[in-house]
């Protein structure tokens, strides 16, 4: 987009671009999201960034009206495998709160000199500037929502002292941490464990249409006991899971209904400094940080898929919370994945109704799992031989992926789509795939949630289909073609 173009995308206050840049108006010195409902500026008084952090560092503070730091982030780092996708990736599960610059560098294999000049020249901040945003809108998270002790709340959103929470806050927002929380009214009661006992209520927002049925259907289809959960009736269904996280464990429950462009969340943790990381595996789970507008555009030019589209905009294609139990999932398949954790998952502290596990880590797999594909996928992920984080290189994954035994063509791929939140595969090698690039997992999901519904009116239940142009596959197979972190 040239700035013409996202001067009339302010103008029109069009929200399908919120989080794809964000805009300043240095008259008043404050940064909004396009869809801001204020007046729009004269064109001379604005001034465009590609991320918060670059509006931050250019001396602009957040808009108290349009909130642009709770947009959903940009479509673009799901898509991107270069370095600076894989960084923005990485810098959202928290990389560089707990290893600081030199680990994101060396997970991505440059020198931190040279991710921080590709930063700059593409994002306009570097990867401090960008991970202190984040840790600014965790913070105003935990104060508007919990009655936790603003010290606490400093070092759980991942700030190095007080004062540097203190000065970063009144900087971004132009308000003390405690007229943020007056603003909220969380300002009474509530110490620590209250505040982990109750849990941090989120909205989880996303842009666009949101077919929600279809993608709790997927989950709820595909959930394994202990891990994960979906109850109530459809429409007002709410899926829960466990969550392994690098300081503690987490329990997660987000909500089907919801009023507005975002999905009711509520997360339980051991430990507050995992919120951050916490939240974006949700987003990866739920796609929520996807461009429905490109994806259903693209689409919607294929007469095979259009009536699909046109029947459920914003389908989603989900990813993975955990991206090692994905793998070791879509290896097994849903039963042999339960016999797993009920074997050797990590029971909770304090069990939660149905769930009472975390899925089990790899090391644990990789020294116990009897199956040799299993042991050898396990061994592959504890010793780091195979990653499948935030910022793995998806093309490094398939070629080791290649090299193990027991994982064929359609498990790689299906491994790529969900663990790496791929937007460009097809597992099955449907017939005219091509012509969906580079959206095709999300033409596969249509396929299949087509499958699915034309088989519930037939009265076959729910089907664990492969595709809707293959021949049924072994149950095992069936099981992995759609499994869920």
């Amino acid at each position: 987009m040239d700035e013409r173009t996202r001067y009339e995308a302010v103008s029109s206050r069009d929200a399908r671009f919120d989080g794809v840049f964000f805009f300043a108006v240095v008259t008043t010195g404050i940064y909004c999201r396009p869809s801001c409902p204020a007046v729009t500026p004269r064109r001379a008084n604005v001034r465009f960034y590609p991320t918060a952090a670059a509006a931050q560092a250019g001396g602009f503070r957040a808009c108290r009206r349009c909130r642009p730091d709770a947009v959903p982030g940009s479509a673009e780092w799901n898509v991107r495998a270069d370095v600076v996708g894989r960084a923005m990736r990485l810098i959202g599960d928290g990389v560089v709160d707990r290893e600081g610059v030199p680990g994101l560098a060396g997970r991505l294999g440059y020198s931190a000199r040279q991710v921080q000049r590709q930063l700059n020249a593409e994002l306009g901040a570097g990867p401090v500037a960008l991970a202190r945003a984040q840790r600014s809108h965790t913070a105003r998270v935990l104060l508007q929502t919990t009655g936790l002790p603003v010290t606490e709340i400093a070092f759980a959103a991942g700030f190095a002292s007080v004062r540097q929470f203190n000065d970063t806050i009144r900087r971004i927002y132009a308000r003390t941490p405690s007229a943020l929380r007056a603003e909220a009214g969380t300002g009474l009661g509530g110490g620590r464990g209250e505040g982990l006992r109750a849990g941090i209520p989120l909205r989880l927002a996303h842009r666009g249409p949101y077919a929600t049925g279809a993608v709790f259907d997927l989950l709820g289809e595909q959930a394994v006991a202990r891990v994960e959960e979906l109850a109530g009736e459809p429409g007002r269904r709410t899926y829960r899971r466990t969550l392994r996280l690098p300081y503690g464990t987490g329990i997660a429950a987000v909500d089907e209904a919801s009023p507005g462009p975002w999905l009711e969340a509520r997360i339980h943790l051991t430990d507050l400094r995992d919120l951050t990381t916490a939240v974006q595996r949700l987003r990866r789970l739920f796609d929520l940080d996807a461009d429905p507008y490109a994806v259903d555009e693209a689409l919607a030019a294929d007469p095979r898929i259009a009536p699909l589209v046109a029947a459920r905009p914003g389908l989603r294609s989900p990813g993975a919370a955990d991206p090692e139990e994905e793998a070791v999932r879509a290896l097994a398949g849903r039963e042999r994945a339960e016999e797993l954790v009920e074997r050797y998952g990590k029971v909770l502290d304090v069990p939660c109704g149905a769930l009472t596990h975390v899925f089990p880590e790899p090391g644990v797999l990789a020294g116990a799992a009897a199956e040799p594909a299993l042991r050898a996928l396990a061994t592959a992920l504890a010793d780091g031989e195979l990653r499948l984080d935030a910022g793995a290189d998806r093309e490094e994954a398939a070629r080791t992926l290649a090299t193990l035994p027991g994982v064929d063509r359609r498990t790689a791929a299906l491994i790529r789509m969900r663990a790496l939140g791929d937007p460009d595969v097809d597992p099955y090698g449907t017939p005219g795939a091509e012509r969906w690039r580079p959206w095709r997992s999300y033409a596969v999901r249509h396929l299949e949630t087509a499958a699915r519904r034309a088989a519930l009116r037939a009265g076959g239940g729910h089907p664990q289909i492969s595709a809707p142009t293959q021949a049924p596959a072994t149950s095992r197979q069936a099981n992995s073609s759609t499994s869920t972190a």
